[in-house]
């Protein structure tokens, strides 16, 4: 005994639909994921050039106008 043609053809569909669907939330996910990625680099960047900047000392290049 075989399926009805309609049973099979929505049987189709709906995973169609199902596979569809986790393919996007896949790629919301992997986007998101990426974004907070470059976001922690920036970060990271930036506080090593703070911390780079800390260590560096600083010179003046003022000249003294008092004899």
């Amino acid at each position: 005994m075989s399926l009805p043609d309609h049973l099979i053809r929505l049987t189709h569909t709906w995973s169609d639909a199902l596979q569809q669907r986790a393919r996007r939330n896949a790629m919301v996910a992997l986007t998101a994921c990426t974004r907070r990625r470059a976001e922690r680099e920036d970060v990271e960047a930036f506080l090593a050039a703070r911390a780079d900047a800390r260590r560096t000392p600083v010179i003046e290049s003022s000249v003294s106008l008092q004899a």
